[in-house]
């Protein structure tokens, strides 16, 4: 059968035909409630895309190298860096361990610099490192203009070409106003530092000068919109000021880079690489460069920590690796993913492993790093890119009709709304309605965390300013107290009374578990249950805190009634029915029924008050 023939038996569908079959299958519900995903950075996701969504998008036929730069500044393959985070401040200490890393297959490191403050110390830290061939970064630097004149005078000591020397410096002085609500010296003081940082490395090409740390919003708990229109607005205070200081934007804006998260979201996560490197592009096009090639964006992607956790601690492996495709498949140009183990220790020689070797596979077994932009013409995807990007250059333009991004911290407008959303997510987490499994869904019952923390992530961010936040802190603490009671008093004890319909009780027990199982109670489990009596009398010998019946709606009104009046008439235990059975409610009250636990009810703060009951 030749081809022809074999596309004459597949005729196009037309989205009115598949509207038509998708409501037919709804069967009269409602189409945006059942299928349109509404996500928390203010735009709708459809079930499904086609060729006909991307005709309004006009960078679709460029080439990767070519203007806008959306599909990236690489021609001859995807490759990235391979970063490692050394975490420890001696100087002596990290040199050991970033010898041996990049033994390991890492490229380039990220020092923590908080202990250099002198050319013994700067030498005793790259001793050994070939920065001809390994790229380094420097983080929590005390002062940034000193630490670079220091790496400065140890490389031109060496005698290196200081062409070849590629990584750069943690500077990022807005940002840092944004969350400590203080500039590192003063706003010119800081902003002066920066033309003195470009002046004293303008031969080293490839050495990135200022961070743009969408990073630190993010973990703030911004939406996607939030950290790249934020980011727009930091990084064109830099460029207004180092313009205006007469350096030309073809050679300051190549010296900037831009620190992004990369979160779980993956097709997300791709789309917002994609789109940055477009947003940038045009905003950096009004400076009028001498070169559309002086638009381009170096993008350092650093895996989230909002979305890490201290119980399940290997599901953050997996959170890894998917974080660390995404990063891949947007294009990143250097990639930090973070130890499965960094909500509650110092990262060691395992965990350092781990978090490289997914780059690696990534690399080596994959090929990821082989291929150009391989989301192109994705309808999902490019879709995704286009309304990210749409959104983002919004609230960059409405921070610049505010005067920009320094000016809107001074309000307390951008940590006011960034907090806005964490909240929003907060609730998400509490409601279920976002998950992070192992913590608010699906928990390892078993598990104890307590005796393992060496130091707790981000627990009391003291910061006057925009806080670092994870997602999960909520629900640890939950479970680190009822740790802590357990040592001396043992776990509650929450008793499934599983009673009638034998698939109505299944299912219901099985959310009870998962319900109860995240402040880490004991779940006492069981057949089920012929007669009242029966288990009554099983849940009485288990000792039981808690009795949750779990049956069918209908049989709530008889059993549900019978259960709860026999025990809360003789014994001080609490009764809880799994479900809503909203025709028996007061029934069931009046009987004795402590509390209703459902699909609806939100997770956290009920928990909270079992625990306050109970512990």
């Amino acid at each position: 059968m030749s081809d022809s023939k074999l596309f004459q038996d597949f005729l196009p569908v037309s989205t009115e035909e598949w509207e038509n079959l998708i409501n037919k299958d709804l069967k009269g519900a409602d189409y945006e409630r059942k299928l349109v995903w509404k996500t928390d950075e203010g735009f709708k996701v459809k079930p499904y895309y086609r060729a006909e969504d991307l005709e309004s998008i006009d960078y679709l036929n460029t080439l990767p190298d070519d203007y806008p730069f959306t599909r990236g500044d690489k021609k001859e393959n995807n490759n990235w860096e391979v970063v490692q985070e050394v975490n420890d401040s001696d100087p002596e200490t990290a040199n050991k361990i970033a010898a041996d890393v990049l033994k390991k297959g890492a490229t380039m490191i990220t020092f923590n610099a908080k202990e250099i403050d002198n050319a013994e110390k700067m030498s005793t830290l790259l001793t050994g490192i070939d920065l001809t061939k390994f790229g380094v970064r420097f983080s929590h630097a005390k002062d940034y203009e000193k630490l670079t004149a220091l790496f400065v005078e140890f490389v031109t000591g060496k005698g290196l070409d200081v062409k070849t020397i590629r990584g750069g410096i943690d500077f990022a002085p807005i940002v840092y106003f944004l969350k400590k609500n203080k500039f590192y010296i003063s706003q010119e003081g800081d902003l002066a530092q920066l033309v003195n940082i470009y002046n004293m490395t303008m031969d080293m090409p490839n050495f990135k000068i200022v961070n743009v740390n969408g990073l630190a919003i993010h973990n703030a708990g911004a939406t996607i919109v939030q950290e790249l229109g934020y980011a727009l607005g930091i990084a064109n205070e830099y460029l207004a000021y180092a313009t205006g200081r007469n350096i030309p934007v073809d050679q300051f804006a190549p010296r900037m880079e831009m620190t992004l998260s990369i979160g779980s979201n993956y097709f997300m996560e791709i789309a917002k690489l994609r789109a940055i490197r477009l947003l940038w592009a045009t905003m950096v096009e009004q400076y009028a460069p001498q070169c559309d090639c002086h638009t381009t964006l170096y993008v350092n992607s650093v895996a989230s920590s909002w979305n890490k956790t201290l119980y399940d601690p290997y599901v953050n492996m997996l959170r890894a690796t998917t974080e660390g495709m995404s990063a891949a498949i947007g294009g990143t140009d250097a990639m930090t993913l973070k130890p499965f183990d960094t909500a509650y220790k110092e990262d060691d020689d395992f965990s350092r492993r781990i978090t490289r070797n997914v780059q690696i596979i990534l690399k080596e077994e994959s090929f990821f790093d082989k291929v150009v932009d391989p989301a192109a013409g994705s309808y999902y995807i490019e879709s995704m890119t286009d309304a990210i990007a749409e959104h983002a250059w919004a609230l960059f333009q409405h921070i610049e009709t505010e005067g920009g991004m320094i000016v809107l911290i001074k309000k307390g407008e951008v940590k006011a709304e960034v907090e806005k959303s964490c909240q929003k997510r907060d609730m998400d987490m509490a409601t279920r309605r976002s998950i992070l499994l192992g913590t608010n869904q699906y928990p390892n019952i078993n598990e104890s965390m307590q005796d393992k923390i060496e130091k707790y992530m981000d627990l009391e961010d003291d910061s006057p300013g925009l806080k670092t936040y994870r997602g999960a802190m909520a629900f640890e603490k939950l479970r680190l107290a009822t740790e802590e009671y357990a040592k001396s008093n043992g776990r509650p004890k929450v008793f499934l009374f599983k009673i009638g319909n034998v698939n109505f009780r299944q299912a219901r027990a099985g959310f009870v578990t998962n319900f109860f199982g995240c402040a880490g109670y004991e779940i006492v489990d069981n057949a089920g249950f012929n007669t009242v009596d029966e288990g009554i009398d099983a849940a009485l010998k288990a000792g039981a805190n808690l009795i949750v019946i779990c049956s069918s709606d209908e049989e709530y009104g008889t059993l549900g009634v019978e259960i709860a009046n026999k025990i809360t008439s003789t014994y001080d235990t609490k009764v809880v029915v799994a479900g809503n059975p909203v025709d028996f409610i007061d029934t069931l009250r009046n009987a004795g029924v402590y509390d209703f636990i459902h699909m609806k009810t939100n997770v956290l703060e009920s928990l909270k008050g079992y625990n306050d009951l109970l512990l």
